[in-house]
C-alpha cells in the first residue's frame, strides 16, 4: 500500500518560512542600510559636503570609488549620508501612519455604528487623491523640511493602516477570549490593549515594512522635483535630479543613486513579504 504523506503543519510551514530566501535577502539589505546610516561618519570616506573643484565630475577611481559630482563631492559618501535621510523619512512616516491609522481602524471596528461609517468615509476621501499629488500638495503647504515630509507622508499612508487594522479587529473582536474578557468586566481600553492589539500586530507590522519602501520612494520623488531634502544635505532623489544633466556623458551620477533607491525599496518589500508569510504561513499557498 502506498503511504500518503501527512500535510505540513503550521509550525513546519513557519520553520520553512524562516529559511525563505526573500526574507533573508530583504533582512540583510535592510540591516546593512540601517547600520550604514547609523555609522555614516565612520563608514563614509569623505564628508558629504566636502568639495574639491579640481576633481569635479570624475568617474569612479581608487580615490573616489563611485566618482565625484559637479562640485567635486564624493558620491559614495553622499549616498551613505543620504541613506540616513531616506531611512529617517521612510521609517518615521511609516511609524506615524501606523500609530494614527491603527488607532482609527481599531476605534472604528470596536465601536462600530455611525463612528465606523464616519471614520471610514474620511479614509475614503484620502484614498480618492493620488498619493504623490497629495504629498506634493501637503509639502508645498507645510514646507520642505524633513519633519514636514515625514508628516505629509504619514498622513498619506494612514488610511492603509486604518483599513488593515479595522479588518483585523473585526475578525478578532468576536473571538471567545475577547467575549470572555468582556464578560468578566474588562474595561474597553484594557481589552483593546491586552487582547485586540497584540492579535492584530502581525498585519500592521507587515504593512509598516511595505509603507517604509513606498515612503522612501516618495521622498526620492519629492527630492527629485526639489520639494524634498534641501541642498546641501544629501538626498538620493536630489542626486538623481542633478545627475540627469550629465546622463549621457557621466551615467554614474544617476546609476548609483538609482541603484541605492532600488535596493532600499527591494529590501523592505522582500522583508514585508517574508514577514507576511511568517505571520500567516498559509498565505503563501493561497498566493500560489
Amino acid at each position: 500500500m502506498s503511504r500518503t504523506a501527512a500535510p505540513p503543519t503550521t509550525e513546519g510551514r513557519r520553520r520553512r518560512t524562516w529559511r525563505d530566501p526573500g526574507l533573508i535577502v530583504g533582512g540583510l539589505i535592510v540591516a546593512t542600510m540601517v547600520l550604514t546610516a547609523l555609522l555614516a561618519e565612520a563608514v563614509a570616506p569623505y564628508g558629504p559636503r566636502e568639495m574639491n573643484f579640481h576633481r569635479s565630475l570624475e568617474p569612479p577611481s581608487a580615490d573616489h570609488w563611485l566618482g565625484t559630482d559637479e562640485l567635486g563631492r564624493d558620491i559614495l559618501s553622499r549616498l551613505i549620508f543620504g541613506a540616513r535621510a531616506s531611512l529617517a523619512v521612510g521609517i518615521g512616516s511609516a511609524l506615524m501612519a501606523a500609530v494614527l491609522g491603527t488607532s482609527i481602524g481599531v476605534a472604528a471596528a470596536y465601536v462600530g455604528g455611525r463612528l465606523d461609517a464616519l471614520l471610514m468615509r474620511v479614509m475614503d476621501v484620502f484614498f480618492a487623491f493620488p498619493a504623490i499629488l497629495l504629498a506634493l500638495t501637503l509639502v508645498v503647504v507645510l514646507g520642505t523640511s524633513q519633519r514636514n515630509i515625514i508628516l505629509a507622508l504619514g498622513i498619506i499612508y494612514m488610511p492603509q493602516f486604518a483599513r488593515v487594522a479595522r479588518a483585523s479587529t473585526l475578525s478578532v473582536k468576536g473571538e471567545p477570549y475577547v467575549e470572555a474578557a468582556r464578560a468578566v468586566g474588562c474595561r474597553d481600553l484594557r481589552l483593546i490593549a491586552r487582547h485586540l492589539l497584540p492579535n492584530i500586530a502581525s498585519p500592521v507590522i507587515v504593512q509598516t515594512t511595505v509603507s517604509v519602501a513606498f515612503a522612501i520612494l516618495a521622498e526620492a520623488g519629492l527630492s527629485f522635483v526639489g520639494l524634498g531634502i534641501q541642498p546641501p544635505d544629501p538626498s538620493w532623489g536630489a542626486m538623481l535630479n542633478t545627475g540627469k544633466i550629465y546622463l549621457e556623458q557621466l551615467p554614474h551620477l544617476t546609476v548609483f543613486p538609482g541603484l541605492f533607491i532600488m535596493l532600499a525599496v527591494l529590501g523592505f518589500n522582500l522583508l514585508g513579504d517574508g514577514l507576511r508569510d511568517l505571520a500567516d504561513p498559509q498565505s503563501r499557498g493561497r498566493a500560489r
